[in-house]
């Protein structure tokens, strides 16, 4: 058999060796440096909720802090999603290509392949490595580790991360409680190699889980588990359930002891965090876990009114959001956390960029 011609192997000449840095030998660290956001154009607002469920305006906004969420259009999935907030965020950091993708999402375009490879195809990156991350609404976090040590490991020095779930696809929408929650949604960040002293250097990172308490948040019904069985699963197994008083607790319980942890690894006082971007969930859950922490309320970061929880896109969403507004500014110290199905939680800190989010 003929060997492959040289014309047929993937190069990357300019691709840095296995442990190389800006300087110093040292592993490098992954920079932030761009960002982007898109959400579908259609708006369900509580009134309209209200009209079809028995609910209220007023009971969906004391509970959860929501006003309105943005729902995908039939026919577009996850992965249209993604590929709107991946090219704002190439377009964010000025065009240059990567050399990987990593699409953090429960919400697949389809069992099997992973969507990312698609995604990465469709925006004209050619031949990278792309994979999903399945940690739910933690998702985000645990794919800019993964970035982050894609570049540590020198296999790459550009990597878009997204964060992206179509939510609506998967929750009853005969049930008022998870109907009300969630929307849809997608969010961006490029990272480069660079210095880790530098303004959008990412880290330390903490992530954990805890499979015991998978129970709390499934879906039961599309797996090998279910699959194996030979038996078709009742409709209501197809959907997202969760088991919202105990997951709240953990919730508190896992993001705040994850971001302290994160702030020890990083040598800071909670006096010197700027900006806390929390997994917009809900928020009472925000308040609680800047309570605990001893966070002003002036600096915890808030989008889920106008957008729901968007899952995996929630962070990265939060955060254009919040650098479009002029709430996050270059400079600030950016603590972030997120708590998931799985369970899954994780969190992680930088010093925001000179960065200019699309959305």
């Amino acid at each position: 058999m003929k060997p492959p011609t040289p014309s047929r192997l993937p190069h990357r000449s300019s691709a840095p060796s296995p442990g190389s840095a800006s300087s110093g030998g040292s592993p490098a660290a992954a920079v932030v440096c761009g960002i982007g956001a898109w959400v579908p154009p259609r708006v369900v607002t509580n009134e309209e909720l209200a009209r079809r469920l028995d609910t209220s305006d007023d009971w969906i906004r004391t509970r959860t802090g929501i006003r309105r969420r943005h729902v995908v259009a039939p026919g577009v999935s996850t992965g249209e999603l993604a590929l709107q907030a991946g090219r704002r965020a190439l377009r964010s950091a000025g065009g240059a290509p990567v050399e990987a993708v990593v699409l953090a999402t429960t919400t697949p375009d389809r069992p099997c392949p992973a969507t990312a490879p698609e995604v990465a195809s469709r925006l004209g990156l050619g031949p990278v490595p792309a994979f999903d991350v399945a940690a739910v609404c933690t998702g985000f976090v645990y794919a800019l580790a993964t970035g982050s040590g894609l570049i540590a490991a020198g296999l790459a020095r550009r990597v878009l991360v997204i964060g992206a779930d179509a939510f609506s696809t998967i929750v009853d929408p005969h049930d008022r409680t998870t109907t009300a929650i969630f929307g849809d949604g997608a969010g961006a960040v490029v990272l480069r190699s660079g210095a880790p002293a530098e303004p959008g250097a990412l880290g330390p990172f903490d992530l954990g889980s805890d499979g015991g308490l998978a129970d709390l948040i499934t879906v039961e019904a599309g797996g090998s588990r279910q699959r194996s069985t030979g038996r078709a699963a009742p409709p209501s197994d197809h959907y997202f359930r969760m088991d919202g008083r105990s997951v709240f607790r953990q919730a508190v319980l896992r993001m705040t002891e994850s971001a302290q942890r994160v702030l020890d690894r990083a040598g800071l006082r909670i006096d010197e965090v700027d900006r806390f971007v929390g997994h917009q969930a809900n928020a009472r859950l925000l308040d609680a876990v800047a309570d605990r922490l001893g966070l002003l309320p002036e600096h915890v970061v808030r989008h889920i009114d106008r957008v729901g929880n968007t899952a995996a896109a929630s962070v990265p969403l939060a955060l254009a959001d919040a650098a479009h507004r002029g709430v996050v500014q270059p400079g600030h110290r950016v603590l972030l956390t997120a708590f998931g199905g799985g369970l899954t939680w994780g969190s992680a800190v930088l010093r925001w960029p000179d960065c200019r989010p699309v959305l």
